[in-house]
């Protein structure tokens, strides 16, 4: 099985187009390909497939083998790999994932890591959208507890449910302390992704992320997008961000014509490989 090793902002994902074995032993796959001891090694394991009703269809496993609805970085690479794959073919692309149909366009391609912006449509932010067990039109500052500790917590979905912790000090400690715990918090049915942010000085917001079904990440799109939505409704922030993450930084804006959220930021290509016959229990592109 042909595979392209990518990341964004070092949030790392294996790639391939070879779907000749079906998406439900691919999904198989993904905890042994995804396991940076036995396997490639990545956040999560990426399958491109066609589809009926846009340029491509991007199917996300999760490195404990879960299936997600989408992911920010993952589908920067996938529209980097695919511009590689088919060039001069029309800008923006349209992706399909669980959410719906996402549009990229390469923004700069000078230099080893290509620059993408990608259209992440509308946050959604009402309870019931995210799910989380909440009264009320939104869940914005709202006290939740973990480990014996008060969060003050804004829900936001970006098609994937995100629980963002404002915090006078993030860090990879109280991340790796109540990230796990508030993953699989009881109000949200669907367990969901932790970000712990720093307003800071400069305007910027700096994020640990601790990702459903993969644990510690350093870098998630839909997650830098739904902290700079969540510091927009809460008033810490406008509705243009800076988000710093552990891999590097991206762009995020909240357009007040459509309410569509826009991200920019970098994709980059790591390596090519094949898995071995035997590895791959005998799967032939």
């Amino acid at each position: 099985m042909e595979f392209y090793k990518m990341h964004g902002l070092g949030n790392d994902f294996v790639f391939t187009m070879s779907g000749a074995g079906g998406l439900e032993r691919l999904q198989g796959m993904a905890k042994k390909v995804c396991d940076r001891n036995f396997g490639v090694g990545a956040d999560g394991l990426i399958v491109l497939v066609p589809s009926e009703k846009a340029d491509f269809r991007m199917v996300i496993f999760n490195s404990d083998g879960s299936e997600a609805e989408m992911c920010g970085n993952a589908i920067r690479c996938a529209a980097v790999l695919w511009a590689q794959k088919n060039p001069g073919a029309m800008e923006p692309f349209a992706i399909e994932t669980l959410k719906g149909i996402q549009l990229a366009r390469i923004t700069d391609r000078t230099g080893k890591d290509w620059k993408v912006a990608v259209d992440m449509g509308e946050p959604a932010l009402a309870p019931s959208d995210i799910p989380v067990e909440a009264e009320g039109d939104s869940v914005v500052d709202m006290a939740f507890t973990a480990g014996g500790e008060e969060l003050e917590v804004t829900c936001v979905s970006m098609g994937n449910p995100h629980a963002v912790a404002f915090v006078d000090r993030t860090g990879r400690d109280i991340m790796m302390r109540l990230g796990p715990l508030m993953e699989k918090h009881p109000a949200f049915p669907r367990k969901t992704n932790v970000e712990f942010a720093q307003v800071l000085g400069d305007g910027g917001i700096r994020v640990f992320v601790w990702e459903r079904g993969v644990g510690p990440t350093l870098a998630c799109g839909s997650g830098a997008c739904a902290v700079a939505v969540a510091a927009a409704v809460s008033g810490r922030a406008g509705r243009r961000s800076r988000i710093d993450l552990p891999g590097g930084s991206l762009d995020i804006e909240w357009s007040k014509d459509d309410g569509h959220v826009i991200m920019t930021g970098p994709a980059s290509f790591v390596f090519k490989g094949k898995l071995t016959d035997s590895y791959a229990g005998g799967w032939e592109d």
